[in-house]
């Protein structure tokens, strides 16, 4: 049986100590299946979680890391439809993306423009598609209206300011740090603000009193209150992430008064109950973006398939100015 390499696990733990090099068992592909020849696969937040067995669904062992990736077409099975070899794709709704080569079913792949950029390709589906969920699946946004943001610099923060601005909203957006204000304003942010106890005070003169209905966390605790506070009566706080690794922090009083919403986005259970028309119409969306420039990749650092330890060690560190990638080896067949 042929066989391929990847970066897989046989326990949970520190994902640099966890993660190894190895052949694996690939299969040829079987009706309504492809084999796919990788060529980037990024590393997100959540790969880091189910390394170390902290995710909302943790795999069966031994896995395959990754859940998002860019390859080419090379094998078919029965029954694909208007797939062919060498066609350019996505993996939506898999995992096992850190591997040279990948069979994966036929339905799980978005066919992409041949000369898309492959770090933006390979960065398409996960981080755009919360960014595109959350914007339009909780409030219905009015032209001019604003949109709060915490962990704005984030992959997902970076993706909401630009579909944002792309869609007639005014992303405002909060972070920890000074020196990336004059960045993100460029990126396309209305307003920039540090997420501090003067965050309160600033908002009214910003948006000159326009109510906010919208608000997106990915920190919890303090930020996420903070995010609250800013909110219109009847206003949603959807949160997405904890990178602050601390509970929401929201007061009895500001609930009851003013009738917030607090709602959850997992992008794994929006695929599971979503349908394929739904799917198909948000990655036409994204595609004729980064199309047209609007989305864009950004990655930090890369790294070959056989360098797990360094490439997990890398995606673990804070302050990074973007995803870090697997290049898979251009031309190597990946079978052995």
């Amino acid at each position: 049986m042929p066989q391929t390499r990847a970066v897989r696990f046989h326990q949970f733990g520190p994902p640099s100590d966890v993660a190894r090099f190895e052949a694996i068992e690939l299969g040829d592909p079987g009706p309504g299946e492809v084999v796919v020849r990788m060529e980037r696969a990024p590393i997100h937040p959540a790969d880091l979680n189910r390394l170390e067995g902290r995710y909302g669904e943790n795999p069966d062992l031994p896995a395959v890391g990754g859940i998002e990736g860019f390859g080419r077409i090379e094998a078919l099975g029965d029954g694909v439809g208007d797939l062919a070899p060498g066609m350019a794709v996505a993996l939506a709704r898999v995992t096992g993306t850190w591997s040279e080569r990948v069979r994966v079913p036929a339905d799980r792949l978005v066919p992409l423009p041949p000369n898309l950029d492959p770090d933006l390709a390979a960065t398409l589906v996960i981080n755009p598609s919360t960014a595109w969920r959350m914007l339009h699946d909780f409030v219905s946004l009015a032209p001019n209206d604003w949109v709060l943001l915490n962990a704005a610099n984030s992959a997902v923060g970076r993706a909401v300011i630009r579909i944002a601005r792309c869609q007639g909203w005014r992303p405002l957006a909060i972070v920890r740090r000074p020196e990336l204000i004059p960045e993100l304003l460029d990126l396309g942010a209305s307003e920039v603000l540090l997420d501090d106890d003067g965050l309160r005070a600033a908002l009214p003169a910003v948006t000159q009193g326009a109510p906010v209905h919208l608000a997106l966390n990915a920190v919890g605790g303090a930020s996420a209150l903070r995010l609250a506070n800013g909110l219109a009566p009847g206003g949603t706080l959807v949160t997405y992430g904890a990178m602050g690794r601390r509970p929401l922090e929201l007061p009895n009083g500001l609930v009851i008064f003013k009738d917030l919403r607090i709602r959850g986005f997992w992008l794994s259970r929006w695929f599971r109950q979503s349908t394929s028309d739904q799917r198909d119409s948000m990655f036409q969306e994204l595609i004729q973006m980064a199309t047209n420039g609007i989305l864009r990749a950004d990655v930090a650092t890369s790294f070959p398939l056989s360098e797990p330890s360094a490439a997990l060690t890398a995606a673990a560190k804070d302050r990074r100015s973007g995803k870090v990638v697997f290049r898979m080896t251009p031309g190597s067949t990946g079978i052995i």
